[in-house]
């Protein structure tokens, strides 16, 4: 099959720049990385055929640059831009320079980026069609009357920030002690992050799971991939995800795609997005939480479990106009589950640990998959997001691709930086997580955090590395002393969270 472009740049970097780039070469396009100053010896500027420097460290001088990122396309003489997730992802104004510049968006129209990614008008306008909303405000709630609305949606309720998203700036307020607290710390960190200080309350459901259905739309049409679970969160942060989710009936995962298709048809949807819905297990009911216009971090189990490689469908769709699958031949095969494995310290409330990879050993084996933007020897700059692998396991059933990513997890050896590996390897030995009983509370109460190991002391495997005198352990690297302090704030939450 002819590739729909000969050369594709991709406005990213990290994990999923290297995907995108992988997937781009099998079909036969050649790919155009750019890089800061920090990722200048990054996976992703290694891998592509040509790379190209933005700018300093710095997001805002780099990967949200996005003058300097359609300067290189058009003089690399690319024809397309992919924006993976984060940065421009779904910033509707990029998109628009990536067309009015000649250039094919790997992704979906501007006007529904604009229109999801308002959260308060994405509520009204589902709402409007028919789509079940998560119960709550559909405007923006100053303190004076937040007392009110709570009592009227009912306690615990979450305040939201407006104008953002990632779980950056949500905090539960469950009585109306507690409500004036929570919109102050809210309303300041949606300002320090998307200059937006408007928040809104929605209803919070304690006992609930999060349910997201992946769906690729084209002009004539939209198809579902079926759904992911995506419950066990860290201040609703993703952790782990599977595919598909253990905790529906059949009935109910019909329903709920059927729910985002007709959402997704009602507004037009173009390209691959993911819809996420609360699933509350009290009414066995599903509430459309919000539209992630991009490719999502947990994408890799739906491929798993489908076998459809949905950047290739992504590529197609900007590139031909449609994908190459249909509704039809789209089925369920088994059971996937992805870990995402980050350099931060579980045990210091999450915080990034940026420094120097000493050693790395990668998982192998049967039914493993690892997407990572890292290698053994790759400094971890501190001003980007800390996520730098993903394990992925499939097997025939759930409790054959758990004991899969068990033995995978295990294997890992990640040296010279702090990692929340040994924090994956108790959330999959639980026994809320092993009978698919854990809802999106199972992390809030600490408890697996208690004795938690943060790092791993020496490679398992032998490998000429310098070690102690005897065969010892290495000595621990020092860690860095720069983090990227606002992002631990918005790590760090609240202590009640």
């Amino acid at each position: 099959m002819e590739p729909p472009f000969r050369k594709i740049l991709i406005a990213n970097r990290g994990e999923i720049a290297v995907r995108i780039i992988r997937t781009a070469r099998d079909m036969g396009i050649r790919t155009v990385a750019v890089y800061s100053d920090a990722d200048a010896n990054a996976l992703h500027a290694l891998l592509a055929d040509e790379k190209y420097r933005l700018g300093p460290g710095e997001p805002g001088a780099s990967y949200l640059n996005m003058d300097a990122i359609i300067d290189v396309a058009l003089k690399s003489g690319a024809e397309a831009v992919h924006p993976g997730y984060g940065f421009l992802a779904q910033n509707a104004l990029f998109a628009e320079k990536v067309v009015e510049n000649g250039l094919v968006w790997i992704g979906p129209h501007p006007d529904v980026i604009k229109l999801v990614g308002d959260k308060l008008g994405a509520r009204r306008f589902f709402s409007s069609q028919g789509i079940p909303i998560v119960p709550g405000g559909l405007n923006p709630v100053d303190l004076r009357d937040a007392a009110s609305y709570a009592e009227e949606i009912g306690y615990p309720v979450v305040v939201k920030p407006a104008g953002g998203g990632g779980g950056i700036g949500m905090f539960v307020a469950w009585s109306e002690e507690e409500l004036e607290e929570k919109m102050k710390q809210a309303a300041h960190l949606a300002h320090a992050y998307f200059k937006n200080a408007s928040v809104y309350l929605e209803k919070y459901f304690p006992k609930a799971k999060h349910i997201e259905v992946q769906v690729l739309g084209w002009r004539g049409g939209v198809i579902h991939l079926f759904e992911r679970e995506c419950s066990v969160q860290r201040r609703f942060q993703k952790v782990i995800e599977e595919a598909p989710s253990p905790s529906l009936s059949w009935d109910e995962r019909k329903h709920v795609c059927e729910l985002a298709v007709r959402a997704a048809s009602s507004c037009g949807y173009t390209n691959a997005g993911t819809f996420e819905f609360i699933f509350d297990l009290d009414t066995r009911s599903f509430y459309l939480l919000e539209v992630n216009s991009r490719i999502q971090v947990e994408h890799p189990v739906t491929e798993a479990v489908t076998g459809v490689d949905i950047v290739e469908q992504q590529i197609r769709i900007a590139g031909e106009g449609k994908p190459t699958v249909q509704q039809g031949n789209v089925e369920i095969h088994a059971h996937a589950i992805e870990a995402r494995i980050y350099a931060e310290d579980p045990m210091n409330s999450f915080a990034p640990s940026p420094g120097k990879i000493t050693f790395l050993e990668i998982p192998q084996g049967p039914w493993v998959r690892v997407d990572s933007g890292v290698y053994e020897g790759y400094e971890i700059p501190h001003f980007y997001d800390p996520l730098i692998m993903k394990v992925i396991t499939w097997g025939s059933s759930r409790a054959q691709a758990l004991s899969r990513l068990l033995r995978a997890v295990s294997e890992l050896r990640i040296g010279g930086i702090r990692h929340n590996k040994y924090l994956i390897l108790k959330i999959l030995e639980h026994p809320a997580f092993r009978e698919a009983n854990y809802t999106t509370r199972m992390l809030e109460d600490g408890e697996l955090l208690r004795g938690l190991r943060n790092t791993d002391e020496a490679p398992l495997l032998p490998s000429g590395r310098e070690a102690e005198k005897g065969g010892a352990a290495q000595k621990r690297v020092e860690q860095p002393e720069r983090v990227n302090y606002w992002r631990l704030l918005a790590r760090a939450g609240s202590a009640s969270l």
